[in-house]
């Protein structure tokens, strides 16, 4: 119960049956005027959040609502403890959540939805259900589940509606009217009564016999009072007041109510009861308070770590402007460096092929001059004639057919941009895409390499490929498209596997292993054009045998000495020492294998273990000491 001064209102204090439920709706009626200063500030539309940081939907004071920014109108409370006007919250579209409750959710496999369930056995006949209406709170979004009887079932804030008056009464709310009358202005309040009169309504109040005993004060002097609401009323009984607390329905009730559905119930006076619900309040109120701490604190920090993320992203956002405009800057200097460039090239290659023109238009007359005048000296002119002009005619012609001139254009239009080519630094970016004045001919391109033509099977092959441009200089570059084909001829499905390796200066290495022995089809390719000697036949032999001896000048060698010891050649020492050429007496013969005597030193042994059982003495076949 509201109290005045800290006092608790005595029983005369009982508003009359006259102030019921229609004086109280004329009460809010009137209470609902904003004063002029207030009246400024521009209210939000019905639900929607408030564009301003500075102002949000929780901090709108106690005495406005946070939809229409308005003071409280007959305010109610919600579950989440978020207080709206009624008519405010009647403005709110309520939606049912019959098919989202969690006994429905909870029957449900993982991740299956209940439409794609199949489709149960039909239960028995049940009695109709009504589905339950739910608004969201417009602050916190808090799905609300709304009381039968809807918004106006919702708890009444009392609290609200003292502070309500308490503003009106402080601030001198002008358009406060008469709660009796509801026409003047309000010049004094009922203390008794709990209503606002005017002047002329202050004295009927006090000639009426009923209120003639009660306390009269001017609004002016109120304004210091903590508590100036009226008393609760039952909204069962509207006449009774709440002064009974059921312990049974833990709810407020009147004396009626007692007698009523209340009948049998446990309940005491509010005042007598107050302590212990107060302390029960106070223990969960303590217990949940470090919450808010706690939950401030991780604010604080989520909000440190934000601010400092914002200031690292703006400081990398500039890193990566200055970095990306300078990279801008280096690549537009860079492209300005290439187009001069090759307009220079332009203006070089044009003022080369102007001057060739000239010289061959030169030429082409000089000799078109001399063949037509001798021509016509040999057609129309007499003996005597040709005789005479013959030597001035003879020196000419030689000289012409003595003149050094090119058939071909002294410069070619081998021009290419090359996007890969490192370009050097500009402002110290790395910056790529070169000019290059070269082109690649295929004619011109050669293989070299010792393996070319000479392969043993299941052996590496190795040869290299040497780019070279229309005047057959090299290229001194890489970067060409190499295309290398090795078919066997008399098996056309044997294709070997080779591998191209870019030098990056003119050459490419080119390389394969051939499996079987067999002549092969080698094909390289610049361009999509054969190089000069592409295709060529390769023939890959039988892997050849090793030599187990050594390549030597004489037996005596070989053997360490030993002057009885007999190569595989048939030479042995020689009587009287006559020398070998090597300081000692030996075979004087000329450098073969111990094993086999070949004379090739790269070739294949061609000794048989047959050879040594056959011979009467053993052969010198070991490595030389």
């Amino acid at each position: 119960m509201y109290q005045l001064h800290g006092e608790r209102g005595g029983a005369g204090e009982v508003m009359s049956p006259a102030l019921g439920s229609d004086f109280v709706d004329k009460i809010w009626k009137n209470l609902g005027k904003m004063s002029a200063r207030e009246a400024k500030q521009e209210p939000q539309g019905v639900g929607m959040p408030l564009s301003s940081p500075s102002v949000s939907l929780g901090s709108l004071g106690k005495t406005r609502c946070p939809m229409c920014m308005e003071l409280f109108k007959v305010p109610r409370i919600l579950p989440c403890l978020h207080t709206f006007c009624t008519t405010c919250l009647e403005k709110l579209e309520p939606f049912s959540v019959l098919a989202l409750r969690p006994s429905d959710l909870e029957t449900s496999p993982e991740g299956a939805r209940p439409w794609d369930k199949p489709p149960p056995p039909p239960p028995p006949p049940a009695p109709p259900q009504e589905s339950q209406l739910s608004i969201l709170c417009p602050v916190c979004d808090t799905e609300v589940d709304l009381p039968p009887g809807g918004v106006k079932s919702l708890t009444m804030d009392h609290l609200a509606v003292n502070e309500v008056l308490q503003q009106n009464l402080q601030e001198d709310t002008p358009g406060v009217v008469c709660d009796l009358c509801s026409d003047r202005e309000v010049d004094n309040r009922c203390l008794t009564c709990k209503v606002n009169l005017c002047q002329f309504c202050s004295q009927a109040h006090r000639r009426q016999k009923k209120t003639s005993s009660h306390s009269v004060m001017p609004m002016k002097d109120l304004k210091g009072y903590s508590q100036i609401g009226k008393q609760i009323m039952c909204s069962i009984h509207p006449a009774e007041e709440l002064n009974l607390f059921c312990e049974q329905c833990d709810q407020p009730m009147c004396g009626v109510c007692v007698l009523g559905e209340h009948r049998g119930h446990t309940y005491d006076l509010i005042g007598n009861i107050i302590h212990k619900h107060g302390n029960s309040m106070r223990e969960l109120l303590h217990s949940t308070q470090p919450h808010v701490g706690s939950l401030e604190r991780a604010l604080a920090q989520i909000e440190g770590v934000g601010s400092a993320l914002r200031c690292r992203m703006d400081a990398l956002s500039a890193d990566i402007r200055e970095f990306c405009d300078g990279y801008i800057t280096a690549i537009r200097e860079h492209r300005d460096q290439l187009l001069k460039q090759l307009e220079d090239l332009r203006i070089q290659k044009e003022n080369s092929l102007h001057l060739q023109k000239l010289q061959v238009e030169q030429l082409l007359a000089d000799l078109r001059t001399g063949v037509e005048f001798t021509e016509h000296l040999l057609s129309n002119g007499s003996d005597l004639e040709i005789l005479i002009t013959k030597e001035v005619v003879v020196n000419r012609l030689k000289k012409l057919k003595k003149a050094d001139y090119s058939i071909g254009p002294g410069v070619d239009d081998g021009i290419c941009f090359s996007p890969q080519e490192k370009a050097g630094q500009y402002g110290g970016y790395e910056v790529f895409g070169a000019i290059l004045t070269k082109g690649v001919d295929p004619a011109q391109c050669i293989l070299q390499g010792e393996d070319i033509h000479k392969a043993w099977e299941k052996q590496k092959v190795t040869f290299t490929l040497l780019c070279r441009d229309i005047l057959g200089e090299s290229m001194g570059r890489g970067g060409e498209h190499i295309r290398v084909s090795v078919i066997h001829k008399n098996k056309k499905d044997c294709v070997l596997k080779t591998m191209v390796q870019d030098n990056n200066n003119g050459t490419y290495a080119i390389s394969f292993i051939p499996e079987d022995p067999g002549p092969y089809t080698v094909c390289v390719c610049v361009r999509e054009q054969h190089v000069q000697g592409s295709p060529y036949t390769m023939n890959v032999r039988r892997r050849r045998r090793p030599h187990p001896g050594v390549f030597h000048c004489c037996s005596f060698c070989s053997s360490g000495g030993k002057k009885s010891a007999r190569c595989a050649c048939g030479g042995t020492m020689a009587g009287g020492y006559q020398g070998c050429g090597h300081g000692h007496k030996g075979h004087p013969g000329r450098r073969h294998w111990s094993c086999c005597g070949g004379t090739e030193e790269k070739s294949e042994c061609s000794w048989k273990v047959e050879d040594e059982i056959s011979s009467h003495r053993s052969l010198v076949r070991t490595v030389a000491l």
